[in-house]
């Protein structure tokens, strides 16, 4: 993982886009930090794209979703995209039909107990009422799970058929062919009519553990911020930045250097005569 400062100032230059998580990436302690929140609204004002993609539930993003400057939050690992309409309400869009969704809902539901009975200390996630399409375990939140503990979660779900993939607060599973990257995908060509792959050099992901790994081993242009260490031995692929700050202060970090090369952008030098 390189500086954030050797991230060339040609690349910052052409992106048309940023992707991020929220837990521990955009938040700090569970809340956006009013530098975060600032840096979504100055790269909307500087005309970029931005969009949230968290393991979180469709419930707990709604709010969000239609509060902050964003394009979409995709909520769920890739599974539902929240998008705020021209009068305000915020529109569910799934990428699972609802006979799907039912089907799946029941089945994790059975996961999710099982967990709980054969794993010591293993507890829902206290936003478990707002999913939809996965479950979570809490591992960093609200309660601690050791790390044997939590490679047995995931060995369980996985056992079920289920994806699983470890967030910094959660373990989260699933049924079905979503993920970040399915989801990324997915929202850019539902909100802009465009192929994602086409021009991933011209979109950056931020991101702090190991349900990012997907996306950092995707884009050319990917930063961790700096509390990514915490996870740095358990990364298959690495981001090809790190930012100084952590958190909220890291994420905010990223705008400023993307905002610093565009002229009449907040943030940018003036343009010289």
């Amino acid at each position: 993982m390189q500086p954030l400062s050797q991230w060339p100032l040609a690349a910052r230059r052409n992106l048309v886009g940023v992707f991020t998580d929220i837990d521990d990436t955009l938040t700090t302690e569970g809340a956006i930090t009013p530098d975060g929140l600032q840096a979504l609204h100055d790269l909307k004002a500087a005309g970029l794209h931005v969009v949230a993609i968290t393991g979180r539930p469709v419930g707990w993003s709604e709010p969000f979703a239609a509060l902050w400057p964003v394009d979409a939050i995709v909520a769920e690992n890739g599974a539902v995209a929240l998008v705020r309409g021209a009068d305000g309400r915020v529109a569910k869009r799934y990428q699972q039909d609802a006979a799907t969704r039912e089907r799946n809902f029941a089945r994790m539901q059975a996961v999710l107990a099982r967990i709980e009975r054969e794993i010591p200390g293993a507890r829902r996630a206290t936003d478990s009422a707002g999913r939809e399409c996965d479950i979570a375990i809490d591992h960093s939140e609200f309660t601690h799970l050791p790390p044997e503990a939590i490679a047995q979660v995931v060995a369980l779900m996985r056992g079920e058929g289920m994806n699983a993939t470890v967030s910094s607060i959660h373990v989260n599973g699933w049924y079905g062919g979503h993920h970040k990257l399915a989801g990324a995908r997915w929202v850019v060509r539902e909100l802009l009519g465009r192929d994602l792959d086409a021009e991933l050099e011209r979109w950056v992901y931020v991101g702090d553990s190991t349900n990012d790994v997907l996306m950092f081993e995707h884009f050319p242009h990917s930063v961790g911020v700096a509390n990514i260490r915490r996870f740095e031995a358990q990364l298959a692929h690495k981001p090809r930045y790190v930012t100084e700050g952590e958190r909220g202060a890291g994420f905010a970090e990223v705008a400023r250097a993307i905002l610093s090369c565009r002229q009449g952008s907040p943030g940018s030098p003036p343009a010289r005569g």
